[in-house]
């Protein structure tokens, strides 16, 4: 792999310095929305313990989908919605993150009804990534498109040691090449760093997402507790965005008292619109301090705005959550709390579709007519 060099930005240019204008949903005519569930709301992804699959590595047949499926990315593509999702077998501790996780995928002809495949798609082998991906597996994706249709894929390597983000392509979604973690170029700072979480800027154009280029580079939010950037030439080297002084540039961090008390995390793929770069962004209320309104510990959706000329300068942030977890199948689970945790975005029948994990267990969709978005996408 070839060495890339490490992009720089003036402190200046660090939004967390200065006091952005906070704004909530219905007061803005920047965010996208409002996002509500389809009538008579029900997951449209639930465990499945009758699907078998024979690991590679343990060379057993496993119960891959049995306990949990949730956290999906979603595309559009020849006409239907496919949503790659997380499914954890029935193997290892119950404990969140003990299990082992392959990434599923299923088809939608409206986004509500899907048929799953038996087998997953994307899972650890015995291959170049196995001692990245073995126990734990392969989490939380989040995938894009290029604009000669190659679909890019992030996700976290867990071996239960150290988690990274990985970066793979696919011409199907169904025949992956694995590249390894996304700061492999990045320095000898980076390669036992633990990352997860990251979703590459994209833009509609003639009616679907594709990657965007600013700049002459793509751009990737990344991070959990504190939301980072990183650029790339290519869509699979990362490079992150640091400082003057060597240090990665903090675009959004927790805010006391509000519902990303906790810490705020990478949602799906960012959206630039003509308005700025628009970040959905998952946000865990804290246990002492946040938001009265949410339970402690609880997961909502909260939205960002930052510049498209300065894509670490932060614009304005919604106050309160514009999705929160409310329904019975969101607030049981591994997060009896309550989580909606997004990761897939697409524009499909003149609709947006917002695909979310329900308390690590389940996947839910709420949607958005574009009729009753703001203008600026």
């Amino acid at each position: 792999m070839r060495a890339l060099p490490v992009l720089l930005i003036a402190t200046t240019f660090l939004p967390l310095c200065g006091a952005p204008r906070s704004v909530y949903q219905t007061e803005n005519s920047w965010t996208l929305g409002p996002f509500v569930r389809p009538p008579a709301a029900e997951p449209v992804l639930v465990p499945d313990p009758r699907s078998v699959f024979h690991d590679p590595i343990r060379n057993v047949p496993v119960h891959w989908e049995e306990l949990h499926v949730f956290n999906p990315a979603a595309i559009v593509r020849d006409g239907k919605i496919d949503v790659l999702y997380r499914a954890e077998d029935n193997t290892g501790s119950i404990a969140i993150g003990q299990h082992t996780s392959r990434l599923g995928l299923a088809e939608s002809t409206d986004g509500i009804h899907f048929t799953s495949r038996p087998t997953p798609v994307f899972y650890p082998s015995q291959d170049a990534q196995m001692e990245r991906e073995w126990p734990g597996g392969t989490e939380d994706p989040r995938v894009v498109q290029s604009t000669d249709g190659l679909y890019v894929l992030t996700y976290t390597q867990w071996n239960r040691e150290i988690y990274r983000i990985g970066i793979a392509t696919s011409r199907d979604l169904t025949h992956w090449t694995k590249y390894g973690p996304a700061f492999a170029d990045a320095g000898e700072k980076y390669q036992n760093f633990m990352y997860k979480s990251a979703g590459i800027v994209t833009q509609l154009k003639d009616g679907r997402l594709v990657a965007a280029k600013i700049h002459g580079k793509y751009w990737m939010y990344w991070g959990e507790i504190k939301i980072r950037l990183a650029t790339s030439d290519d869509l699979i080297h990362w490079m992150p965005v640091e400082d003057t002084h060597g240090r990665t540039v903090v675009v959004l961090a927790a805010r006391p008292g509000h519902f990303d008390s906790g810490f705020p995390e990478v949602g799906p793929p960012p959206l630039l619109t003509r308005k700025g770069i628009l970040v959905i962004y998952n946000a865990k209320n804290a246990s002492v301090g946040g938001d009265p309104s949410l339970k402690p510990g609880a997961y909502s959706e909260g939205q960002a705005l930052f510049s498209a000329e300065e894509p670490a300068k932060l614009l304005a942030r919604t106050d309160k959550p514009f999705f929160k977890p409310e329904m019975p199948f969101e607030m049981t689970g591994q997060y009896p709390a309550g989580t909606t945790f997004a990761e897939g975005l697409v524009f499909f029948g003149g609709k947006w579709f917002l695909y979310y994990g329900c308390a690590d267990s389940m996947v839910g969709v709420a949607i958005a007519n574009k009729a009753t978005t703001v203008p600026g996408i």
